[in-house]
């Protein structure tokens, strides 16, 4: 069965709450206008830029957000294929590992299953993008200084998932019917942090042939 977005929604109280944009706000009227630019059939590379006189922090944030619901969703549907059994170790292919670090108990890199470390990041990002002084949803409330560099972090760590799920669940992904689905949400992905140059080209390497290959 194809992985339709309504459906995958509709499974919400399975997932992890998603974070909203409060209707009425700026943020809420920039998401629908990016909603409604990528439902309009335009060009991706066309849909991520920086609509004239918007904030770029604004867009960014709307962004973050609304990629980490959607890879959030992504993995969700195939989390039962990953498994510290089939998954021991969050890696991309046997050239590329990664370990997990933060603040709080991993202090130094920790190689962990796929499961686990995606639980971690996922955990990890909902605390910052809830949190008011790093994604600040107040009028008036100016965002951090280091916001950006907050957001090349999320997003690397988010492109992270992408790796792990086309290499390790690419066959998933296709008995799912899913294949058309995620790799439009990753040209989204990829052409946004291109576009603002939020992530490192190094970590982007593990996707490299792929992505010259759908992205071109």
């Amino acid at each position: 069965m194809a992985l339709c977005l309504k459906q995958v929604f509709a499974k919400d109280k399975t997932f992890r709450p998603r974070k909203r944009f409060e209707p009425g706000t700026q943020r809420f009227e920039l998401y629908k206008k990016a909603q409604a630019s990528l439902k309009s059939g335009l060009d991706l590379r066309s849909v991520v830029r920086l609509p004239p006189g918007e904030n770029i922090d604004d867009w960014i944030a709307v962004h973050v957000v609304d990629f980490f619901n959607r890879i959030n969703l992504i993995y969700g549907t195939m989390a039962e294929r990953c498994s510290e059994t089939s998954c021991p170790v969050m890696a991309g292919g046997p050239r590329y590992e990664y370990r997990w670090q933060d603040e709080r108990r991993y202090r130094r890199p920790a190689k962990l299953s796929a499961p686990r470390y995606m639980a971690l990041l996922m955990d990890w990002i909902e605390g910052l993008i809830n949190d008011e002084d790093v994604f600040p949803t107040r009028v008036g409330v100016p965002f951090p200084k280091n916001f950006q560099q907050v957001c090349t972090k999320i997003l690397t760590r988010l492109f992270r998932v992408f790796v792990h799920v086309y290499i390790h669940h690419f066959d998933s992904i296709l008995s799912m019917g899913a294949e058309a689905h995620v790799n439009t949400c990753y040209k989204h992905f990829y052409y946004f942090i291109r576009e603002f140059s939020l992530v490192d080209q190094r970590e982007l390497e593990p996707l490299r042939e792929m992505t010259e290959r759908i992205c071109h």
